[in-house]
């Protein structure tokens, strides 16, 4: 084992549990709005969407419930399945839901004598700023929305952190993928795509051919790799494009970490854009993922041990 490499691991897995916690802490409760109630003998014909409100439903839903920031309590009927981000499922005694219940960032609660047709499926540790910026616009929100703008500072804020962090434990690899960006940007883009395209096969794969109980464990350690590559590489992005940029602005060099900083703040800026900030983060990523696997995370080692001297396949 190579000493340092552990230690850059260790550094990228906290890194992540820091920044998915920076994210989930962006979120204001103050002036929320009163609840979208269905009364009881109402009758709803279409979908009920709400943003940063709760739900009650105590007549008839036909269709589905969706809720983003905010809870959802029935304690009529929904014809429909019901999805909550960011929120809490409550399905009263008196409940009946005909569709499926997926709640991503809060918990399901049903009580004795509910009826749930469909599956219900619960993940209470998703960040609610991850699901304000996936599933904002899906739900009505604009990209102005106050949520939104409030969803990306704390992002903004959590990679500017993981800059921090990173760069405290796993400089110079750091500087080394950081290097493989700025050599060769078109060939680390290329090695992403294709990294980010196997992990897609691989998790499909597994899910479709392995039983649940060694598929699932699989499929973390798949999502836990591209997860570090990304943070990894996005974070030698932050370098890269910093380090250009106040060389093209002023022509000096500046020290690694200013240069990382510069970079945070340049794609987060772009990051408030409507659809480029998708598309240059979207890039970045791609070219950050590739790099951290063409360097092995700034190690610039073989992932494979070449041959040995004289001994060819075939046993000759």
């Amino acid at each position: 084992m190579i000493p340092g490499v552990p230690r850059a691991w260790r550094a990228s897995a906290l890194a992540a549990l820091f920044a998915a916690a920076a994210a989930g802490a962006v979120e204001s409760e103050v002036g929320r709005p009163e609840a979208l109630v269905l009364e009881v003998d109402s009758l709803a014909r279409h979908q009920i969407v709400a943003v940063g409100r709760d739900v009650v439903i105590r007549g008839e839903a036909l269709a589905g419930v969706a809720a983003l920031n905010g809870s959802v309590r029935v304690e009529g009927s929904v014809r429909g399945g019901i999805t909550v981000l960011g929120g809490d499922a409550v399905l009263a005694a008196s409940a009946v839901v005909d569709g499926d219940v997926n709640v991503l960032g809060g918990v399901l609660r049903a009580e004795r004598g509910a009826r749930l047709g469909g599956r219900s499926v619960a993940y209470p540790t998703f960040s609610r700023a991850w699901l304000t910026l996936l599933e904002g616009p899906s739900l009505g929100l604009s990209a102005g929305s106050p949520l939104v703008l409030a969803a990306k500072l704390g992002l903004v804020a959590a990679w500017l952190a993981l800059s921090l962090l990173l760069f405290a434990t796993g400089g110079r690899a750091l500087l080394a993928t950081a290097e493989e960006i700025a050599h060769a940007p078109l060939a680390c883009f290329a090695t992403g795509l294709v990294g980010v395209c196997a992990a897609v096969l691989t998790a499909l794969l597994f899910s479709a051919v392995l039983p649940a109980l060694v598929a699932v464990p699989m499929l973390v350690l798949v999502a836990l790799a591209a997860l570090l590559a990304k943070l990894w590489g996005v974070v030698a992005i932050f370098h890269a494009l910093g380090s250009w940029l106040v060389r093209r602005v002023t022509h000096r060099r500046v020290l690694a970490l200013h240069a990382a900083v510069a970079g945070v703040l340049v794609l987060g800026a772009v990051k408030f854009v409507p659809h480029l900030g998708t598309w240059a983060w979207s890039a970045a990523t791609l070219v950050g993922v590739g790099a951290a696997l063409r360097t092995k995370f700034g190690r610039r080692e073989p992932w494979f041990s070449p041959a040995l001297p004289g001994i060819a396949l075939g046993g000759r």
